[in-house]
């Protein structure tokens, strides 16, 4: 009985803790504010698509928690539409890097042929719902948008509002893996193919500096693919390569983390990943605190050149 207690009062206190976390990333963006007092940009970051590569994306984000940068606006992809999902519900990096931590492909997706595909992602909705700490895009504490593609036109379909499971499973149904997922009478596949790297959205949204966290594939010169979704991996980063010219316009501030010794479906090196993401983010961190005037350099660059973090072109 006593264990019971002290079992309860361990999980009372880190709910306690997380609150208070929590509290002061939200104060910190509120609050943080320019030595001249030029008020603060409005900066929106898009996550990119990559599968298990895309947990980079929490380092980034941790990164820019520990900064006390704050974040206006968040797009995501594909994994980046889930981790954009769970930061803008108000978990903090450290959460989330716990989590994936001891995420497998089993946790969010099992192996069922279908006519649509070898795998289904319905386990992912039992995940979010038990990590989003709000349930629709309205409650969110920071503004979201949720990049999906048009099965039959092709077309970018952008999710500002309602039910954020479903918007995220047809975000993340990569094609040929995952069965496509219906909402509002449209079949919905990976955001991925029609915004690889979602930045327009983002300026559409009202951000005035855009960082684009793009992932690139593997490109293992004579590499021999182990299987299917190794050759679909490296189609899509091909075509994400391709259209590049789309994306990177709207971005002002290009990071890529390092991450192409790793597989597709690397959940088991989630950590590094993680660790991948903070070092590309604290490459960059110079230029984008500058968007900040917090140092002397006065004024806001249109462009931000950066040998480590890529200036968009």
């Amino acid at each position: 009985m006593r264990r019971q207690m002290w079992g309860l009062r361990l999980r009372v206190l880190g709910k306690v803790l997380r609150s208070v976390k929590s509290l002061s990333r939200e104060l910190a963006r509120r609050q943080i504010a320019a030595p001249n007092s030029v008020p603060l940009p409005k900066i929106g970051i898009a996550l990119g698509g990559g599968f298990a590569r895309g947990i980079a994306h929490i380092g980034v984000l941790k990164v820019l928690e520990e900064e006390n940068i704050p974040i206006s606006f968040v797009a995501g992809t594909s994994v980046g539409a889930l981790i954009g999902a769970i930061y803008c519900s108000g978990a903090s990096a450290a959460e989330m890097e716990e989590i994936a931590c001891r995420v497998r492909f089993r946790d969010f997706a099992r192996w069922t042929i279908s006519r649509y595909g070898f795998a289904s992602n319905r386990r992912m909705a039992g995940l979010l719902n038990s990590v989003l700490k709000v349930k629709t895009f309205e409650e969110l504490r920071i503004p979201l948008a949720v990049a999906a593609t048009d099965f039959a036109s092709g077309n970018g379909v952008i999710f500002r509002s309602g039910d954020l499971v479903e918007t995220v499973r047809a975000s993340c149904a990569y094609p040929g893996m995952f069965e496509p997922i219906r909402i509002d009478n449209k079949v919905l596949v990976d955001g991925m193919l029609a915004h690889p790297v979602p930045t327009k959205p983002l300026r559409e949204m009202g951000a005035e500096r855009v960082l684009a966290i793009h992932l690139k594939g593997r490109w293992d010169v004579g590499g021999v693919p182990r299987h299917l979704f190794d050759v679909i991996g490296q189609c899509f980063a091909i075509a994400q390569e391709n259209s590049a010219a789309l994306w990177r316009p709207w971005a002002d501030l290009l990071i890529e983390p390092e991450v192409k010794a790793f597989k597709y479906d690397d959940f088991e090196h989630s950590c590094e990943l993680v660790h991948a993401g903070e070092a590309a983010m604290r490459a960059g961190l110079a230029d984008l605190r500058a968007w900040l005037n917090l140092l002397p350099a006065a004024g806001l660059p249109a462009a931000i050149p950066n040998p480590a973090a890529v200036p968009a072109d």
